[in-house]
Protein backbone atom coordinates (compact mmCIF):
# COMPACT_ATOMS: atom_id res chain seq x y z
CA UNK A 1 0.00 0.00 0.00
CA UNK A 2 1.34 3.52 -1.00
CA UNK A 3 2.07 5.66 2.08
CA UNK A 4 1.48 9.52 2.31
CA UNK A 5 3.09 11.91 4.84
CA UNK A 6 0.57 14.62 5.68
CA UNK A 7 1.58 17.40 8.41
CA UNK A 8 -2.20 19.05 9.61
CA UNK A 9 -2.83 21.81 12.10
CA UNK A 10 -4.41 20.59 14.56
CA UNK A 11 -7.89 22.55 14.29
CA UNK A 12 -8.46 19.38 11.78
CA UNK A 13 -7.78 16.82 13.52
CA UNK A 14 -11.24 15.25 14.16
CA UNK A 15 -11.98 15.17 10.99
CA UNK A 16 -9.02 14.10 9.69
CA UNK A 17 -8.92 10.87 11.75
CA UNK A 18 -11.50 9.67 9.99
CA UNK A 19 -11.84 11.12 6.60
CA UNK A 20 -8.17 9.34 6.54
CA UNK A 21 -9.25 6.05 7.00
CA UNK A 22 -12.19 6.99 4.25
CA UNK A 23 -9.55 8.08 1.50
CA UNK A 24 -7.44 4.67 2.75
CA UNK A 25 -10.39 2.21 2.13
CA UNK A 26 -11.82 3.61 -0.81
CA UNK A 27 -8.18 4.54 -2.97
CA UNK A 28 -5.70 1.85 -1.05
CA UNK A 29 -3.46 4.72 0.22
CA UNK A 30 -2.10 4.96 3.59
CA UNK A 31 -2.20 8.15 5.14
CA UNK A 32 0.47 9.22 7.77
CA UNK A 33 -0.55 12.17 9.67
CA UNK A 34 1.16 14.17 12.15
CA UNK A 35 -1.00 17.28 14.02
CA UNK A 36 0.92 20.55 15.54
CA UNK A 37 -0.25 24.02 15.87
CA UNK A 38 0.47 25.97 12.39
CA UNK A 39 3.49 28.13 13.82
CA UNK A 40 5.18 24.85 15.13
CA UNK A 41 4.30 23.72 12.02
CA UNK A 42 5.91 26.21 9.96
CA UNK A 43 9.04 26.07 11.52
CA UNK A 44 9.08 22.03 11.25
CA UNK A 45 9.00 22.67 7.66
CA UNK A 46 11.62 25.90 7.39
CA UNK A 47 13.92 23.13 9.09
CA UNK A 48 13.63 21.04 6.15
CA UNK A 49 11.09 18.29 7.46
CA UNK A 50 9.92 16.32 4.55
CA UNK A 51 6.08 15.70 4.16
CA UNK A 52 3.95 15.33 0.92
CA UNK A 53 1.00 17.33 1.77
CA UNK A 54 0.33 20.29 4.16
CA UNK A 55 -2.97 21.41 5.92
CA UNK A 56 -1.94 24.59 7.68
CA UNK A 57 -4.05 28.68 8.08
CA UNK A 58 -4.08 30.23 4.58
CA UNK A 59 -1.65 32.69 5.95
CA UNK A 60 0.35 29.90 6.57
CA UNK A 61 -0.09 27.73 3.69
CA UNK A 62 0.50 31.63 1.15
CA UNK A 63 3.77 32.01 2.95
CA UNK A 64 5.16 28.62 1.96
CA UNK A 65 4.02 28.95 -1.64
CA UNK A 66 6.14 32.29 -1.39
CA UNK A 67 8.77 30.31 -0.50
CA UNK A 68 8.44 28.08 -2.92
CA UNK A 69 7.79 24.96 -0.55
CA UNK A 70 4.37 24.32 -1.28
CA UNK A 71 3.22 23.77 -5.49
CA UNK A 72 1.43 27.24 -6.34
CA UNK A 73 -1.17 26.04 -8.29
CA UNK A 74 -2.01 23.08 -5.64
CA UNK A 75 -3.77 24.95 -2.87
CA UNK A 76 -7.27 24.15 -2.17
CA UNK A 77 -9.82 26.20 0.86
CA UNK A 78 -10.50 22.80 3.12
CA UNK A 79 -13.05 24.68 5.89
CA UNK A 80 -13.55 27.82 8.29
CA UNK A 81 -13.41 27.87 12.35
CA UNK A 82 -14.44 29.89 14.81
CA UNK A 83 -12.81 29.99 18.42
CA UNK A 84 -14.74 29.32 20.72
CA UNK A 85 -15.43 28.97 24.23
CA UNK A 86 -15.79 25.61 26.86
CA UNK A 87 -16.36 24.47 30.30
CA UNK A 88 -15.60 21.16 32.05
CA UNK A 89 -18.49 19.07 31.97
CA UNK A 90 -21.54 19.83 34.12
CA UNK A 91 -20.50 23.01 35.14
CA UNK A 92 -22.78 26.24 34.23
CA UNK A 93 -22.45 27.36 30.85
CA UNK A 94 -21.03 31.43 31.19
CA UNK A 95 -22.74 33.88 28.92
CA UNK A 96 -20.94 34.56 26.13
CA UNK A 97 -23.09 36.11 23.89
CA UNK A 98 -22.30 40.16 23.40
CA UNK A 99 -18.93 41.42 23.79
CA UNK A 100 -19.72 43.23 27.26
CA UNK A 101 -21.02 39.66 28.27
CA UNK A 102 -18.14 37.83 27.38
CA UNK A 103 -15.54 40.21 28.70
CA UNK A 104 -17.65 39.87 31.67
CA UNK A 105 -17.28 36.01 31.97
CA UNK A 106 -13.28 36.03 31.44
CA UNK A 107 -13.06 38.24 34.29
CA UNK A 108 -14.92 36.41 36.19
CA UNK A 109 -13.28 33.13 35.02
CA UNK A 110 -10.54 31.86 37.80
CA UNK A 111 -8.31 30.81 35.17
CA UNK A 112 -8.81 31.06 31.10
CA UNK A 113 -7.06 28.74 29.39
CA UNK A 114 -5.64 29.77 26.06
CA UNK A 115 -2.99 28.88 23.35
CA UNK A 116 0.10 29.90 22.59
CA UNK A 117 1.39 28.43 19.14
CA UNK A 118 -2.11 27.61 17.64
CA UNK A 119 -4.12 30.72 15.68
CA UNK A 120 -6.94 30.86 17.94
CA UNK A 121 -4.25 31.99 20.80
CA UNK A 122 -2.73 34.89 18.79
CA UNK A 123 -6.46 35.96 18.23
CA UNK A 124 -7.44 36.17 22.14
CA UNK A 125 -4.52 37.69 22.74
CA UNK A 126 -4.85 40.61 20.66
CA UNK A 127 -8.51 40.51 21.66
CA UNK A 128 -8.23 41.05 25.80
CA UNK A 129 -5.22 43.74 24.84
CA UNK A 130 -7.40 45.66 22.67
CA UNK A 131 -10.05 45.29 25.51
CA UNK A 132 -7.38 46.50 27.88
CA UNK A 133 -7.92 43.43 30.42
CA UNK A 134 -4.53 41.33 28.95
CA UNK A 135 -2.86 42.01 31.87
CA UNK A 136 -5.60 40.62 34.20
CA UNK A 137 -6.20 37.68 32.41
CA UNK A 138 -2.80 36.97 31.65
CA UNK A 139 -2.15 37.43 35.89
CA UNK A 140 -4.06 34.05 36.19
CA UNK A 141 -4.27 32.36 32.66
CA UNK A 142 -3.61 28.55 32.24
CA UNK A 143 -0.91 29.12 28.80
CA UNK A 144 -0.72 25.86 26.95
CA UNK A 145 2.26 25.49 24.81
CA UNK A 146 0.71 23.43 22.32
CA UNK A 147 -1.97 21.05 22.60
CA UNK A 148 -5.65 21.06 23.17
CA UNK A 149 -6.32 23.63 26.14
CA UNK A 150 -9.75 21.81 27.31
CA UNK A 151 -7.48 19.46 28.63
CA UNK A 152 -7.05 21.69 31.73
CA UNK A 153 -10.77 22.05 32.47
CA UNK A 154 -10.47 18.49 32.87
CA UNK A 155 -7.41 18.80 35.23
CA UNK A 156 -9.10 21.49 36.99
CA UNK A 157 -6.06 23.95 36.38
CA UNK A 158 -8.55 26.57 34.35
CA UNK A 159 -12.58 26.80 34.76
CA UNK A 160 -12.45 28.14 30.60
CA UNK A 161 -10.84 26.87 27.60
CA UNK A 162 -10.06 28.99 24.79
CA UNK A 163 -9.31 27.59 21.06
CA UNK A 164 -10.99 26.90 17.90
CA UNK A 165 -14.41 25.18 18.16
CA UNK A 166 -13.03 22.13 16.45
CA UNK A 167 -10.31 21.60 18.52
CA UNK A 168 -12.15 21.85 21.74
CA UNK A 169 -14.39 19.13 20.26
CA UNK A 170 -11.31 17.07 20.62
CA UNK A 171 -11.62 16.67 24.56
CA UNK A 172 -13.57 14.44 26.59
CA UNK A 173 -15.45 15.31 29.55
CA UNK A 174 -16.04 19.16 28.67
CA UNK A 175 -18.99 21.33 26.85
CA UNK A 176 -18.39 23.47 24.50
CA UNK A 177 -20.21 26.56 25.39
CA UNK A 178 -20.57 28.22 21.98
CA UNK A 179 -18.39 30.59 19.37
CA UNK A 180 -17.27 33.75 20.81
CA UNK A 181 -20.00 36.42 19.07
CA UNK A 182 -19.18 35.90 15.18
CA UNK A 183 -18.38 39.83 14.96
CA UNK A 184 -15.75 39.79 17.27
CA UNK A 185 -13.55 36.97 15.07
CA UNK A 186 -12.49 36.41 11.55
CA UNK A 187 -12.89 32.70 11.12
CA UNK A 188 -9.72 30.68 10.59
CA UNK A 189 -9.49 29.35 7.13
CA UNK A 190 -7.85 25.97 6.61
CA UNK A 191 -5.82 24.76 3.30
CA UNK A 192 -4.08 22.51 2.03
CA UNK A 193 -1.46 22.26 -0.31
CA UNK A 194 0.88 19.75 -1.82
CA UNK A 195 4.43 19.73 -1.18
CA UNK A 196 6.77 21.12 -4.02
CA UNK A 197 9.42 18.17 -3.52
CA UNK A 198 6.60 15.61 -2.67
CA UNK A 199 7.58 12.17 -2.57
CA UNK A 200 4.54 10.78 -4.04
CA UNK A 201 3.12 13.72 -5.90
CA UNK A 202 0.16 11.69 -7.32
CA UNK A 203 -1.45 10.27 -4.21
CA UNK A 204 -1.07 13.48 -2.43
CA UNK A 205 -2.81 15.17 -5.34
CA UNK A 206 -5.77 12.65 -5.02
CA UNK A 207 -6.05 13.01 -1.03
CA UNK A 208 -6.01 17.23 -1.54
CA UNK A 209 -9.04 16.53 -4.00
CA UNK A 210 -10.96 13.96 -1.92
CA UNK A 211 -10.70 16.82 1.18
CA UNK A 212 -11.59 19.25 -0.87
CA UNK A 213 -15.20 17.65 -2.33
CA UNK A 214 -18.82 17.90 -1.13
CA UNK A 215 -18.55 14.78 0.12
CA UNK A 216 -16.59 15.01 2.97
CA UNK A 217 -18.79 18.13 4.34
CA UNK A 218 -20.66 16.47 6.79
CA UNK A 219 -17.91 14.92 8.72
CA UNK A 220 -16.29 18.61 8.72
CA UNK A 221 -19.29 19.84 10.34
CA UNK A 222 -19.61 17.45 13.11
CA UNK A 223 -15.88 18.31 14.28
CA UNK A 224 -17.37 21.78 14.59
CA UNK A 225 -16.00 23.01 11.59
CA UNK A 226 -17.70 25.06 8.79
CA UNK A 227 -17.24 24.43 4.75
Amino acid sequence: MENIRMLSTLGLMGAMRSLSSAFEATHGIHVDADFAPTLALLKRLRDGEAADLVILTREGLDAMIGEGRVAAGSAADLARSFVGIAVRAGQAHPDISSEAALRKSLLAARSVAYSRLGASGVYFAQLIQRWGIAAEINAKATIVEQGFTAERLVSGEADLAVQQVSELKQVEGIEVVGPIPHELQTPAVFSAGRMANARHAEAADRLLRYLASPEVVPVLRQSGLEP
